[in-house]
């Protein structure tokens, strides 16, 4: 691929004085839901009346307090939607609508219309400033361009007395500002801001859309900060922001952009919007929460807003969208697994606010929502923490460490025979047919045992007398054999078999369950005569059948 002489680089802007690299993000910026208009208009399928108005519901609930809820002028559909908002109620007193609307007298007097009886709303004009938009679209010169946006805003300085009883604000935006010339941006948004006449009291919104997203995030943020510099009256005016994302780079110019000056943020829940979608507002506010800054919007349970974004929208989430999607809380890499399961294993006990650090978990799934559950996920390429991190947490089976390889392992294979990510219950299944369920080539069939004590108060140890008949290679021996306890007198006995001689050189325990539903786990490593070592498991609610049954493993063990 050549582009030599089709595109062009971005021009720079002429900032020598920059702040922005400097700075950092201390506190959430005003933000702005456009889901129910950007977001709306870039569905294939666009949401009935009711849907949007759940959707407002849910943005509400969420902690936006500006909401671009349509283009009332457009259709009946959208103007119905917006009496619908005011006449049922659904808008609390702190909430503000924003409506969209062209330069144009009958449109602007719909709008107008569709506003009786909302306390609070922001009239979001717009026209294309850019140098290609004036050229195809209008024909246009930058006087002309300039002209109809001073005529918008007279337009509606004039429809006014239409809106007793309704704070109304201005927002103008020059669209496709990432476009346009920086000087010129500044200019019409000068004259625009003469015509409307502002004041501390009465602040104009100019809201500089990345209607086309064009340049590196270094260089937004230098064309933001170079406006904000010089736009006159700064403390009249709320610098917007309205990021797109088609360099896949929209989260990064937005925060950029907020360095570099930006008071507000339109954007959408997960990225929705025309061709790349809109800013993800979600990424940007939960980048914020994991940098300890509140970001003033309540993603607590992720999990239900994302069904309901979906159920509106008929649009999916990918399973790899940071801090929402399926796989986010997932590793797959052995190495990860392990360092995730030490960490979370060190937090056990620990204050919800205690500082959080867990290797590859930028934040707290329990902030969103989410589950530690799906953390870990096994497939082929995962090492031996991932599987008896699973074994542990959905079956309380704490395998020793030097164990913990050996079944890695094996959990491996059977991911690479599958093709496929393993589930928990196949990962028991596993475990259970390698160690648990072997009868092959040693068997018990008959087991009693004999506790021996001598006299009262003489030194003679307590004995255990064990009597078993076994299966070995499908040959069945009686055999018994004292010890200092049930697990000592079953190794003495099955020396009198052919069974490899053997030495049990590890022994670990603990129980699983409460109550009567409590059992033991027993775990044995054996060295046998040739050197070999291998592990092997025992279940019983009898702790010292769960250490014979351990050994009978470890003799049938063919890993």
């Amino acid at each position: 691929m050549n582009p030599n002489g089709k595109y062009r680089p971005f021009e720079p802007i002429p900032i020598t004085n920059r702040t922005w690299p400097t700075k950092t993000i201390t506190k959430a910026p005003l933000w702005c839901s456009v889901d129910l208009r950007d977001g709306n208009q870039a569905l294939v399928n666009p949401m009935s009346v009711e849907q949007k108005l759940e959707f407002f519901d849910l943005l509400v609930k969420i902690g936006f307090k500006e909401i671009e809820v349509g283009f009332p002028s457009a259709s009946d559909t959208e103007f119905n939607f917006m009496r619908r908002l005011i006449e049922e109620n659904h808008v609390p007193e702190d909430v503000t609508l924003q409506v969209l609307c062209q330069a144009r007298e009958h449109l602007i007097k719909r709008t107008f219309e569709s506003l009786k009886g909302c306390r609070n709303a922001i009239f979001h004009l717009y026209n294309s400033t850019s140098p290609a938009q004036r050229k195809y679209t209008f024909n246009k010169s930058k006087e002309e361009i300039k002209q109809i946006a001073i005529d918008g805003i007279r337009c509606v300085k004039s429809c006014l007395s239409l809106s007793e009883g309704t704070n109304i604000r201005l927002e103008y935006s020059p669209e496709s500002f990432s476009t346009t010339e920086i000087d010129y941006a500044l200019e019409i948004c000068e004259a625009v801001k003469k015509e409307w006449g502002t004041s501390r009291e009465n602040k104009i919104i100019l809201n500089l859309p990345t209607t086309v997203e064009c340049a590196l995030p270094n260089q937004f943020a230098d064309s933001i900060e170079y406006f904000c510099q010089h736009i006159s009256n700064r403390d009249e005016v709320i610098i917007s922001l309205h990021n797109h994302n088609d360099r896949g780079e929209g989260v990064a110019q937005c925060e950029l952009g907020l360095l570099a000056g930006a008071d507000r943020v339109e954007g959408c829940l997960f990225g929705n919007g025309e061709r790349t979608g809109n800013l993800d507002i979600v990424n940007v506010a939960l980048n914020m929460y994991t940098q300890g800054v509140d970001p003033q919007l309540d993603f607590s349970d992720i999990q239900a807003i994302a069904e309901d974004y979906k159920r509106f929208t008929g649009m999916e989430i990918h399973p790899r969208t940071p801090y929402v999607g399926e796989l986010v809380y997932t590793a797959f890499s052995g190495s990860h697994q392990d360092a995730i399961r030490k960490g979370m294993a060190a937090r056990v006990g620990k204050a919800d606010n205690e500082y959080w650090d867990v290797p590859y978990l930028p934040i707290d799934p329990h902030d969103v929502g989410r589950q530690y559950e799906g953390i870990i996920r096994i497939n082929s390429q995962s090492g031996k923490g991932g599987a008896a991190f699973i074994m542990e947490q959905d079956y309380g089976i704490s395998m020793p460490k030097a164990m913990q390889p050996v079944f890695g392992n094996l959990v491996k294979e059977a991911a690479d025979k599958a093709q496929r990510e393993l589930q928990p219950a196949e990962i028991f299944d596993v475990f259970e047919n390698t160690w648990i369920k072997t009868k092959s080539p040693l068997n018990i069939i008959e087991i009693s045992e004999r506790h021996l004590e001598g006299e009262r108060g003489s030194n003679v140890p307590e004995q255990v007398a064990t009597m078993l008949t076994i299966e070995w290679n499908g040959k069945r021996y009686a055999i018994a054999a004292n010890g200092n306890g049930p697990l000592d007198a079953f190794v003495s006995a099955m020396k009198q078999t052919p069974a490899p001689k053997f030495n049990i050189t590890s022994f670990h325990e603990h129980s699983v369950g409460t109550g009567s539903d409590t059992y033991a786990m027993s775990y044995v490593q054996i060295t046998k005569e040739d050197g070999s070592q291998v592990w092997g498991v025992g279940k019983s609610s009898n702790v010292g059948r769960a250490g014979i049954a351990a050994v009978v493993s470890a003799l049938n063990f063919k890993g």
